[in-house]
């Protein structure tokens, strides 16, 4: 294949390893290599690349109504326009993932009935007797939800994944699907406006088809405080605190979750990710993945909470038992196919099916991926604290606004919990950008 087109010159020999070896633009040149891939992706590709050189190109501008069609028009230049470019290379990558999501749901399923997630039958054991503390009447320092926590914590530390029901109510779950509903509204417009705007407003997951990670404000009224619109900030801001009610109920004084969370993480893990997963009809399923490069400690633990029944049909969450391991990261990371597929053959799979205020806690080193929605859209509320004992980067940037890394602790977030219920109508402003 030669293509040339006055600023782009490119030589391939198809199934062989291409190389861009000069863009010229007023002189300026610039060496690049790429994957091997068809002629025609190649040539996809290579503009794609020249049109993200910076200065030596024109500023190109495009709308994000634009980024987000699927069919661009070929454009009347001998190739074609960036968007489609970036559109074709970003499917390309997509089809070959859904490929292997279908052989790795064909694998799971092959010698394994696929088993629901459910929440174990647990109970705090009473302290020992003769342990100089008294009875459990007169033992002051026993706290049942305290010791609770401490068996929730050891089928974590086990299994890697752990479920529990009732975690808010279901007044509360109604209310905060509304709420992030509406703020993904907003954030669509915003974004239209502004498509530099996506990274204030999405997270991990932008641009694949029917999902996204909608990263969530702390402050009262939502994005409508950061948008300078003084009447619809007033609106919001008479609606009730939706975000502070829910972690008041997970992570408040007597919160539902906070006893697990300071027993795995302790007071000074970092509040790591918020945000919202909304998966649409039409969602394609994952690929089996951890959530982050290995580390022989647990760095991070994730909460998945329904803000609505969730069906089979709606893409729940498939999780691998015990995967957090070393010995499986080494086979998941072998590059043996053949390894890597009796891994999956022989795991313990089970399906994360929840009713409404429902919630799944992992180690985000777990093997897990989420399933196709074929149903009704599916909002979960999602949250992690990261373990103060892995230092360094995580290798994983998660799903939290600009200006809320590394702001806020667990036991930050459980005072200001506290200011909220004593009256604090916006109790996270003093420490969030």
């Amino acid at each position: 294949l030669h293509v040339t087109s006055g600023l782009l010159s490119i030589d391939h020999t198809p199934g062989e390893p291409v190389s861009v070896q000069k863009l010229r633009k007023n002189r300026q040149m610039v060496s690049l290599s790429m994957f091997s891939c068809t002629p025609f992706m190649a040539a996809a590709a290579y503009l794609l690349v020249f049109l993200h050189v910076g200065s030596a190109f024109p500023v190109i501008k495009r709308s994000h109504h634009q980024l987000k069609q699927k069919n661009t028009a070929l454009s009347t230049s001998p190739l074609f326009s960036s968007v489609s470019a970036q559109d074709l290379l970003y499917q390309d990558q997509q089809d070959a993932m859904l490929r292997r999501a279908l052989r790795e749901q064909e694998l799971l399923s092959r010698n394994n009935e696929m088993k629901e997630l459910l929440a174990p039958k647990l109970k705090a054991k009473p302290p020992q007797s003769g342990t100089g503390f008294g009875n459990v009447a007169s033992n002051k320092a026993y706290d049942p939800a305290v010791q609770l926590a401490k068996e929730q914590a050891k089928v974590v530390r086990k299994e890697g994944v752990i479920r529990i029901d009732n975690v808010i109510s279901d007044e509360t779950a109604d209310n905060l699907r509304c709420h992030i509903l509406e703020q993904q509204q907003i954030a669509a417009i915003e974004t239209d406006r502004d498509v530099s705007s996506s990274r204030i407003y999405y997270g991990v997951e932008n641009r694949r088809k029917s999902r996204c990670d909608l990263q969530l404000s702390l402050l009262r009224g939502g994005f409508s405080a950061y948008l300078g619109n003084e009447t619809a900030f007033e609106l919001s801001y008479k609606k009730p605190h939706t975000v502070a009610d829910a972690l008041q109920e997970m992570l408040g004084e007597d919160g539902s979750l906070r006893h697990l969370y300071e027993n795995l993480v302790t007071p000074n893990g970092e509040l790591y990710e918020l945000a919202a997963v909304i998966t649409d009809p039409g969602s394609n399923r994952q690929m089996v993945h951890p959530d982050l490069p290995y580390n022989s400690k647990a760095p991070l633990y994730v909460i998945f909470l329904a803000l609505q029944d969730v069906t089979e049909n709606m893409g729940p969450t498939s999780f691998l038992l015990r995967t957090h391991t070393t010995k499986a990261n080494v086979v998941f990371n072998s590059g043996d196919a053949d390894e890597k597929e009796q891994l999956l053959l022989k795991s313990d799979c089970r399906l994360s099916t929840l009713k409404k205020g429902d919630a799944v806690l992992f180690d985000a080193r777990l093997l897990h991926c989420g399933n196709a929605n074929n149903e009704a859209t599916r909002v979960l509320f999602n949250f992690s604290f990261r373990n103060p004992e892995v230092k360094g980067s995580l290798g994983y940037k998660g799903s939290i606004r600009p200006g809320y890394e590394g702001a806020m602790s667990l036991g930050d977030m459980t005072n200001a919990l506290n200011a909220y219920v004593g009256g604090d109508e916006n109790p996270f402003v003093d420490y969030i950008a």
